[in-house]
């Protein structure tokens, strides 16, 4: 089964703890996580179920491509991290 880890910056808006997860692709493994925890959904997608803009999705290391459908395959023992970009000076 896929792993989905959320970082800690995230973690301390929304509880959303590693889990592992069925799903071939991101947007089925994220799938399962939102509808475990549904308040994680608006801090990582946005209203059309796109990436946020300040969001970035990684399976294995590599950055997804499909930031949209979310179609990027998972395999079972992938590692699917997502993190949220911080910016400032």
């Amino acid at each position: 089964m896929p792993r989905v880890v959320f970082t800690s910056n995230l973690q301390r808006h929304v509880a959303c703890p590693e889990r592992d997860v069925s799903g071939a692709t991101v947007a089925q493994a994220l799938a399962a996580v939102f509808a475990e925890a549904p308040r994680v959904r608006e801090y990582v997608l946005d209203e059309q179920g796109h990436v946020r803009k300040h969001v970035a999705i990684y399976v294995d290391g590599r950055r997804i491509v499909d930031r949209e459908r979310l179609s990027d395959g998972v395999a079972p023992g992938s590692e699917i991290y997502v993190l949220q970009a911080l910016s400032g000076g």
